[in-house]
């Protein structure tokens, strides 16, 4: 490991998105605080014996964690952070080293996902990434497609006034003026793309209106974060 100087001289020059409690008193200064959302995801709070897969793990706060709590193997996977320049893997990195972590680290798209590469893992978690997809029903049975028992799901949800299936097409940047939130699908949408991907048991937890972002047009409450467990 390096000296202690160097470590945090390089902890302060990383664009941090997660708070990671490193231990000795030292948190990464994330923009997210990552920890509050333990329980509005209802994570398991024991995953012994179960193989993880953590889709989009960014700084990989939720695979160190899966880890922490028990699970038997943990591989962190991302594509699109971890091949941003301006962005990249040296968060999760030092985390990792930081942490003495036996997470492994596979960077591959969504779309690239398949039984034989990165695997089938007893849970799978898809957080904050759904929505980043142009074409999210194929994303989600790429990784339904790696999932052997359960999903955990997050995602950003539109049109939650419509009672029928519908997905809301950003074409630019009207969903927080970020051009990489391609959709937002609604609760029924949600539910019937888990079915189509192979889900057989489904539990919704409510939406909740996020007053953190905008989507241009859309009328105050129709859309929000949601999230789903669902067991093949």
């Amino acid at each position: 490991m390096p000296s202690t100087a160097v470590m945090d001289d390089e902890l302060a020059s990383i664009p941090w998105f997660h708070r990671i409690d490193l231990g000795n008193g030292v948190t990464t200064p994330g923009i997210d605080d990552t920890a509050t959302k333990l329980d509005q995801l209802r994570f398991p709070a024991d995953l012994s014996g179960k193989t993880v897969l953590d889709v989009g793990a960014w700084d990989g706060f939720f695979s160190f964690e899966a880890e922490r709590r028990g699970a038997s193997r943990v591989v962190a996977l991302d594509g699109g952070v971890w091949n941003a320049p301006q962005i990249g893997r040296r968060g999760f990195d030092y985390a990792r080293r930081a942490l003495d972590s036996g997470v492994e680290d596979v960077t591959m798209e969504v779309l690239e996902m398949t039984p034989g590469r990165p695997g089938v893992f007893d849970v799978v978690l898809f957080l904050g990434v759904l929505y980043h997809l142009p074409n999210p029903l194929a994303g989600l049975c790429q990784v339904a497609a790696c999932t052997r028992e359960q999903i955990i799901l997050e995602t950003h949800v539109d049109l939650l006034d419509i009672d029928r299936p519908a997905v809301a097409y950003y074409g630019a940047d009207e969903c927080a003026n970020d051009p990489t939130n391609w959709c937002g699908p609604n609760q029924a949408a949600l539910e019937a793309m888990l079915r189509t991907a192979g889900f057989t048991r489904i539990r919704t937890f409510p939406a909740v209106t996020d007053v953190h972002y905008s989507v241009a047009g859309a009328p105050r409450g129709t859309y929000g974060r949601i999230v789903v467990h669902a067991w093949k």
